[in-house]
């Protein structure tokens, strides 16, 4: 196996800082409220808001299925970088999602309509799927093709989105709905670090959809919990000790290492008790603990098993409360969209990241490193981490995929709020309408936030029809003002580079499709082609100019 020297040489060969260039998150217009579904359902208070934490869940009517979440999102986020990225520079879109409709035919290739006018046919990836963690999946999929052979040098789409739906009964609140879409590059605000990722996979029947002519799962709730936590030790295990060898994480701290420690939110409770049970790895892994300070009250339990204390209510109760200022920094502002939405199923790690990022100012977000922990029924899991870049000037990377989720929080306080009885009829509705064709949906369109796309007909061959509601012009969204700091450009002219060797060995430099923002301010008014027929590294910086583009690449080949 490579060591880290070894390893540090090998990255050599990949593309620059890989990671998040823009991303934007989409959830229905309507929601329920869980303090009146518990006095609806006939349930003790409290059960919902704070035995689960959850406040408030997003629910998708007929009008609404996972093909129409994800055309709105894609088509959201490309809006927001129009003029700067388009639809032809995606050179691949893959898909994660557990929400069946066609059990043959992808969402991703219903999402090729929007590439239509542009003529983008030549683009990898599919959709793919395991309960909530598609979305990784496709996330690193879409990594591995940027730092692979295969790399064209085009921008990787990644799209997560589902409709999180249960039968009448006590799981049916941890529903929710949404998508999330992120443009991957190199060159990113948001770096993925390489290496560290540590990865548990197990066959187990923890929650599964046997029945293919229902939206409904099967569900054992006290396994999931009890996968969830024994996948979350695992990960911590192989993560920290590749985040050691890396060098990024000193001590036995994982929770000490990041500024942000994000989880995929069945529902928020189970967030702050999994982030308990990171200190409790910490703790157990620490070999001189500070009882005087952070592990004050915690000596009775140096010599647990972690295995045997899965329901421990006395472990959790005193890991909870050790943690809970750490939890309150680290991860509390992470849980917005998982608390007012609900679990999204694979967007809910991700809709975690957009709610850290909008919690926070550009500045504060600067330098910081992000762990997420992502899991799947079935099951599926990983831990990785992201760090931020250092760069807040205007223009940066880091400043353009703020902007691109200016309306997040507005969009979130204009959603109507629908009474329980309402929300419990839609669900039947949905219920009796599945797989039904021909069938004519019957839910309002006026409700739907501008741009949503949404089903208007399934003909009696289930071929799928839909529509958009217009959007709303680009300084409003829906009916708030945007935020002062639009999208900033996306500077397209600084381009891939590729690294080849001449016949005497030195390195010189090829140059493909769009990569991200450079610097163009050290570029002169003149660059004369007869200079240009061989590119040496240092010079590099002088050919970055889009306009210069036709006139450098012949020459080059």
């Amino acid at each position: 196996m490579p060591g880290s020297a070894n390893m540090d040489e090998h990255y050599k060969h990949y593309p620059t800082n890989v990671g998040i260039i823009a991303i934007d998150v989409y959830f229905p217009s309507q929601y329920v409220d869980q303090g009146e579904l518990e006095l609806y359902d006939g349930i003790s208070t409290g059960k919902y808001t704070i035995g689960l934490g959850q406040d408030k869940m997003g629910f998708c009517t007929d009008r609404e299925d996972i093909n129409s979440l994800c055309l709105t999102v894609v088509e959201r986020l490309m809006r927001k970088l129009e003029g700067h990225i388009s639809y032809e520079h995606i050179g691949r879109l893959e898909v994660g999602t557990e929400t069946i409709v066609d059990k043959s035919k992808s969402v991703k290739s219903v999402l090729m309509q929007l590439f239509e006018e542009c003529e983008n046919t030549d683009m990898e990836g599919i959709d793919t799927t395991n309960a909530c963690y598609g979305g990784t999946a496709a996330l690193f999929n879409a990594i591995n093709w940027i730092e692979s052979s295969s790399w064209d040098g085009r921008y990787a789409l990644v799209v997560a989105g589902d409709i999180a739906v249960y039968a009448t009964g006590n799981a049916r609140c941890t529903g929710g709905a949404g998508a999330v879409a992120m443009i991957l590059g190199e060159y990113a605000p948001l770096v993925f670090d390489r290496y560290a990722r540590g990865i548990h996979m197990q066959h187990v029947y923890d929650f599964y959809k046997p029945d293919l002519a229902s939206e409904y799962p099967v569900v054992d709730g006290k396994l999931s919990v009890q996968c969830y936590q024994h996948a979350l030790d695992m990960c911590y295990e192989r993560y920290s000790g590749k985040a050691k060898q890396e060098g990024f994480k000193e001590g036995s701290s994982l929770i000490d290492m990041a500024d942000g420690v994000l989880f995929h939110s069945p529902y928020c409770k189970l967030v702050q008790k999994s982030f308990a049970r990171l200190m409790a790895n910490d703790f157990l892994s620490d070999p001189n603990p500070d009882f005087k300070g952070r592990y004050a009250g915690l000596e009775a339990f140096r010599d647990m098993q972690l295995d045997q204390c899965y329901f421990d209510k006395e472990v959790e109760k005193a890991f909870m409360t050790a943690s809970k200022p750490l939890f309150e920094e680290k991860t509390r502002k992470s849980m917005l969209l998982g608390n007012q939405v609900g679990n999204m199923y694979t967007p809910s790690l991700y809709g975690g990241l957009v709610s850290h990022l909008v919690s926070h100012t550009v500045e504060q977000l600067a330098g910081q490193r992000i762990v997420l922990f992502s899991y799947g029924s079935g099951l599926a899991s990983s831990m990785f981490s992201l760090r931020i870049t250092d760069d807040t000037s205007l223009g940066s990377g880091l400043q353009t995929l703020y902007s691109c989720l200016f309306d997040v929080k507005s969009r979130l306080e204009s959603r109507q709020k629908i009474p329980p009885q309402d929300f419990d009829r839609i669900m039947k509705l949905r219920e009796d309408t599945h797989n039904k064709a021909p069938y004519v949906p019957v839910g309002p369109t006026d409700t739907l936030f501008p741009g949503t796309w949404y089903l208007t007909g399934i003909d009696s061959m289930h071929r799928r029809s839909y529509a958009t509601v217009p959007p709303l012009p680009t300084s409003v969204a829906n009916g708030h003002a945007t935020s002062s700091v639009q999208p900033t450009p996306v500077d397209l002219s600084r381009q891939r580079k590729r690294k080849t060797e001449d016949e005497t060995g030195s390195s010189s430099v090829k140059m493909s499709s769009p990569s991200l923002p450079g610097d163009s301010s050290l570029v002169p008014d003149v660059i004369a082609p007869s200079a240009i027929v061989e590119v040496p590294m240092v010079l590099l910086k002088y050919i970055t100019r889009f306009k210069y583009w036709s006139v450098v690449y012949p020459l080059m080949l």
